[in-house]
């Protein structure tokens, strides 16, 4: 029995592959391992998120940040510049309950409002955040305990007690699981259960071993991290890319400085100018002279005195510094003239435009923050606020948003052209403008109708009540900036 025609034609073919088969192997440049590279890539490892942040190398890289931002001035000023812009004068509370009134007739989301501003203000709420914010720089992660707290004047005795990382981990070695990560029991989902938290920090030399704790329900922990890696636990310093960096900064500084005290050290060096085998005066090895101010002094017979130039590295130290800053700040998207506190090279439009990506940076933190401290911290004291306020009793829902300080505009005249044309074209709200500079859009409306109200029943205009327009820009810097920005556009 024969082959069907049709199918002579593809067998033939297959077998004509068969014969002249080749194995084809992409190649990725990045993943050859070649004798230039491998030192490189040596440290490369296949670990998981939680076993790369293993409690050993926390330890360490908690230690090394905690040293530079205690000793190092740019460390100490970035991680504070960072949470004051971050926190700022703390958050503000807005509810949003509709028309804001119980069946009593009052105001309710006033009360709220009222009340958490005057608890917050008592336990320091702004000041702690700030705290925690410096701590998951340099930490890698913050801890605070939902406490009461008794002596607090607020009828709501909530209050936070801040804890270090080192205070959440278990004593006895442990080896990591899928539901226990040093101090951490999680569900099988991942979520946290409970925190393991140390009566007393590790290293308190009051301390006394075995080290003793308590497991505490996750309701009563606020715990902020950054995750980089999919189920992540643990948190690393956010500066930690640039430990190395702050290292090599201060070590180049020092080697400034030794080069500059080298050459003062030593006025003049005396060589002598007789040929090989000539005769000069013999002069002690390493042998001084001191010079006194106006004297003419003689050297000995074939020496000539030849002065000491500090010329390296100095030339190059104002260059580096400014790099190495640049690279330090990228870790934490701050712009380098914020992490140097100077800005003599910038112009308006480039300083702006560095502005944009930290601020957007700076929004990124803010809303992390709300939904994993605030919402949590706020849930906690209203569940308290219900049972011990008369006017919030019954309340079972408590919708709200955070108002965080705005940031300063480098033009504030430009500014407020541009808000008048958003509002003019209706492409923006009061609400959203007000939102920018941090500020409750129905506060600042009310206040507002306050003071047109006392301006007509004084017999005053809006013109006579408005305060002294300050001294007008000199035009010759009038001028400048207008070309700098001309200059940017083009």
């Amino acid at each position: 029995m024969g082959w069907w025609p049709w199918t002579k034609p593809v067998k033939s073919v297959a077998r004509a592959a068969a014969r002249v088969v080749r194995f084809v192997r992409a190649k990725f440049d990045s993943a050859q391992t070649t004798p230039d590279n491998m030192k490189h890539w040596a440290q490369a490892d296949f670990l998981s998120a939680n076993a790369a942040a293993r409690r050993e190398v926390r330890w360490t890289l908690r230690n090394r940040a905690r040293y530079e931002v205690a000793n190092n001035s740019y460390a100490r000023g970035i991680v504070l510049t960072l949470a004051n812009d971050v926190i700022g004068t703390g958050p503000r509370l807005q509810m949003l309950l509709g028309d804001g009134e119980n069946a009593g007739g009052t105001n309710v989301n006033g009360v709220v409002e009222r009340e958490f501003a005057a608890w917050a203000k008592e336990i320091d709420l702004p000041g702690k955040l700030r705290t925690m914010r410096m701590a998951r720089a340099q930490d890698g992660e913050a801890f605070g305990l939902l406490v009461t707290n008794e002596r607090l004047a607020s009828p709501i005795k909530l209050d936070i007690k801040l804890i270090e990382a080192d205070q959440v981990t278990t004593p006895l070695m442990a080896w990591p699981t899928p539901t226990f990560i040093d101090g951490i029991t999680l569900d099988d989902n991942g979520n946290p259960v409970t925190f393991h938290v140390l009566d007393r920090h590790p290293g308190d030399f009051l301390d006394t071993y075995p080290l003793k704790g308590r497991d505490v329900a996750a309701e009563y922990v606020l715990h902020w991290l950054r995750n980089d890696r999919p189920g992540q636990s643990r948190g690393l310093p956010d500066i930690m890319p640039a430990l190395p960096l702050f290292a090599q900064l201060r070590r180049f500084t020092l080697a400034v400085l030794g080069a500059a005290e080298s050459a003062a050290s030593v006025a003049v060096f005396m060589k002598t100018t007789a040929p090989p085998g000539g005769e000069a005066a013999e002069v002690p090895l390493n042998a001084t002279m001191e010079f006194e101010h106006n004297m003419a002094v003689f050297g000995p017979e074939g020496w000539e005195p030849t002065q000491i130039k500090a010329e390296h590295p100095s030339t190059t130290y104002e260059m580096f510094k400014r790099e190495i800053l640049n690279e330090i700040a990228r870790c934490l998207n701050m712009p380098y003239n914020i992490a140097a506190c100077n800005s003599s090279g910038y112009n308006y439009a480039s300083g702006r435009l560095d502005h944009q990506t930290y601020y957007k940076s700076i929004r990124v933190e803010q809303s992390h923050l709300e939904a994993v401290i605030l919402d949590h911290i706020f849930d906690a004291w209203m569940q308290e606020a219900v049972r011990v306020l008369d006017e919030l009793a019954g309340l079972t829902d408590w919708p709200h948003q955070w108002f965080w300080d705005g940031h300063e505009h480098v033009d504030p005249q430009k500014e407020a052209s541009a808000q008048a044309q958003r509002l003019a074209s209706n492409t923006t709200t009061l609400a959203s403008e007000y939102a920018r500079q941090g500020k409750d859009w129905e506060t600042e409306l009310r206040q507002r109708a306050k003071e047109v109200a006392l301006m007509k029943e004084l017999g005053l205009t809006v013109q006579q009540a408005q305060p002294a327009a300050p001294a007008s820009q000199p035009a010759d810097e009038t001028d400048e900036s207008d070309k700098e920005d001309n200059r940017a556009a083009a």
